[in-house]
């Protein structure tokens, strides 16, 4: 007898990093970079994110399409660390984060954590 929904469970956070993030339907970016969600919960964490903040959700989202390695002065910054080489945080709100890396060789951006502000900066 085989376990198909545990199976299901190790599959559904599987997501081809070809698949672009949810983009926000007010959002005219024209995208010089590939903006994707490591997984579906981050996809879906993403989603949240924009149905409370739009219009922070919609300036993230073309910052990362367009310059996502500009610093921005407590907003948009490489993250320091061991653990967080080539990984930079987004500061949506002042209680609200989403943190990436972003690869210029392949102009690709991987979402790795949209929500809450963690009191540890999650790792890639």
């Amino acid at each position: 007898m085989s376990d198909h929904g545990a199976e299901n469970e190790l599959t559904d956070n599987i997501e081809p990093p070809e698949v672009k993030l949810t983009a926000s339907t007010l959002s005219n970016a024209n995208s010089n970079w590939l903006v994707v969600a490591k997984n579906k919960k981050v996809n879906r964490d993403w989603e949240a994110l924009i149905q409370r903040y739009p219009e922070n959700c919609i300036r993230c989202y073309e910052d990362l399409c367009n310059a996502p390695t500009t610093r921005q002065p407590k907003r948009v910054f490489p993250l320091k660390g061991k653990g967080y080489q080539g990984a930079w945080e987004y500061e949506v709100t002042s209680g609200d984060r989403v943190f990436y890396v972003p690869d210029e060789e392949q102009l690709k951006v991987v979402v790795y954590y949209a929500g809450k502000h963690p009191k540890k900066a999650p790792v890639p």
